[in-house]
């Protein structure tokens, strides 16, 4: 399953996107059967009190320093690394704050989290987020973020080289018979292999609970009684899943782009697909009314974009384009549906996937598409990989179990995929087996969250959301004894700072004033 980082940056730019084709197979949600929500109980309640094994932890003060950018402070915290064994080693995590600017009384720390699972927060509020979020906001917050354990700057988990990632992202995503089949097997069980070679013991503690937990640890460290959140897509779990174990510790919190955490993997690997099949039609609407879509052009139905994009992607399958690049590298079909789906998360980049699909489809260049799907890997030019690939398959596979087994259960699935999406349905199907090799068992299963007796929470949910599908965030609504959902009728992942005036004052309200939206708000 594709998961759904969202670095908030001007609309005017190309999104970098994260979630992999080839790395994960869930995101907040997993269980090999395909049935209804599953009804386990979520992870109780913290007790109030602090242990006094984690004492020292809550008690640390943070040693602010000059970051690299000015303005900005970074610091270090330490957490255990097994929060049942606290004297069992510790884990560092990287923070970085902006201070608040005034004027206006300061309001606490406002922690943010981009999602990935994977994404760097300290990246994120360092290029985004603390230059970025609304003036007001900026003034009466410190802006605040910490890389999650096994991510970015937190002792970061390590599976492949960057020549082995190559290898890896290009393996044939939508095998035909049992040689290939055998060979993306082979790419799953070589990945897994890698990550739990390079980091064994952070590989068993970096659940999305643990990392909750640390931000607990965190919201002491700042000296804040509660927690004040802003979380995008994976992000929103995460809060959720603090305000499941700290209800009387939810101060404001928005969760953006949300998940449904309820349900089991591969019920969300469905539900994403047909999500994707959603912002596809809309991107084919808009396409097929322009005389510059290679897709059809001017006069083409929806339907007809659809089969001459998956006519394309079948082309590739057989005969991969030249790209030009410096290590040899040629547009296969699983960099050509990454590129394709990375497009899918913003619509303002629907004009550059017109021009990348004209260069591949009528110049025979395939360089533009694998430029998207570089930016979605996080692939530099020296050809090296950011950890977010290993740092998302290690979290999701962690939480719970995978969404296939077998390959042959993925090929029971693939009609209900491929009638989900007959443009993606294949290969996001495929893309949910690699967990079956994860090496590390998973520690969680999927289950709903009332965090009760928590503050007010704001639930923010785009009807055409392709990577988080509005219904999840309904259904997180629905579960949060305090949630208050926030619809916007609109294109592309999470809401806000997209645009919409109506979504960022209503969020402004929430976070500056406490005042979540009116029941049944709805943007556009």
């Amino acid at each position: 399953m594709y998961t759904r980082r969202t670095p908030r940056r001007p609309r005017t730019t190309a999104p970098l996107l994260a979630a992999v084709l080839l790395v994960t197979a869930c995101s907040a949600g997993s269980a090999t059967s395909s049935a209804s929500p599953a009804a386990e109980a979520a992870p109780a309640a913290l007790p109030r009190s602090t242990p006094a094994a984690l004492a020292p932890y809550y008690a640390q003060k943070l040693n602010w320093r000059g970051c690299d950018l000015p303005h900005f402070q970074c610091a270090t915290l330490k957490v255990p690394l097994d929060y049942a064994k606290p004297s069992a080693g510790e884990v560092r995590l990287a923070v970085s704050r902006k201070k608040a600017t005034g004027p206006g009384k300061r309001l606490g720390s406002l922690l943010v989290n981009p999602g990935g699972p994977g994404g760097s927060a300290v990246g994120y509020v360092q290029s985004y987020a603390g230059v970025g979020y609304p003036a007001a906001v900026r003034a009466r917050y410190d802006m605040v973020a910490v890389d999650p354990r096994g991510v970015a700057h937190s002792e970061p988990v390590e599976c492949l080289d960057g020549q082995e990632m190559d290898a890896y992202v290009q393996t044939d995503i939508t095998p035909d018979d049992r040689k290939e089949t055998g060979a993306l097997v082979d790419a799953y069980k070589r990945f897994a292999e890698g990550c739990g070679a390079h980091s064994p013991n952070l590989l068993r503690h970096m659940s999305t609970v643990e990392a909750a937990r640390d931000m607990d640890v965190l919201r002491a460290a700042l000296g804040d009684e509660k927690l004040t959140y802003v979380g995008a897509s994976y992000g929103t779990f995460l809060g959720a899943t603090y305000a499941g174990l700290f209800p009387d510790r939810v101060g404001r919190l928005v969760l953006d782009g949300a998940m449904d955490p309820s349900l089991p993997a591969r019920r969300l690997n469905l539900e994403q697909t047909a999500g994707f099949e959603t912002a596809f039609q809309s991107f084919a609407k808009d396409c097929a009314r322009r005389t510059s879509c290679p897709l059809g052009g001017s006069g083409a139905t929806p339907a007809k974009v659809g089969r001459n994009l998956k006519a394309f992607f079948q082309r590739l399958d057989a005969r991969p384009l030249a790209t030009g690049d410096a290590d040899g590298r040629r547009l296969t079909e699983s960099l050509a549906v990454t590129g394709v789906i990375a497009a899918m998360y913003d619509e303002d980049a629907w004009q550059r996937l017109r021009e990348a699909l004209a260069s591949a489809m009528k110049k025979n260049d395939g360089a533009d598409l694998l430029a998207l799907s570089d930016s979605y890997f996080e692939r530099d030019a020296d050809g090296e990989y950011a950890n977010l690939m290993f740092a998302n398959a290690a979290v999701n596979c962690l939480d719970l179990p995978p969404a296939f087994d077998t390959s042959d259960q993925v090929r029971e699935a693939l009609p209900a995929f491929e009638k989900a999406s007959p443009v993606f349905g294949r290969a996001l199907a495929w893309a949910a087996l690699n967990c079956a090799y994860w090496p590390v068992g998973p520690t969680g299963e999927p289950h709903p969250i009332a965090a009760k007796g928590a503050a007010p929470i704001v639930v923010v949910g785009t009807t055409r959301d392709p990577a988080t599908p509005y219904r999840w965030a309904k259904a997180l609504a629905r579960q949060l004894s305090s949630g208050r959902l926030l619809t916007y009728d609109g294109d592309g992942h999470t809401a806000y700072g997209r645009g919409s005036t109506c979504v960022d004052s209503t969020i402004n309200a929430y976070l500056l004033r406490g005042t979540p939206p009116a029941k049944g708000k709805r943007c556009s």
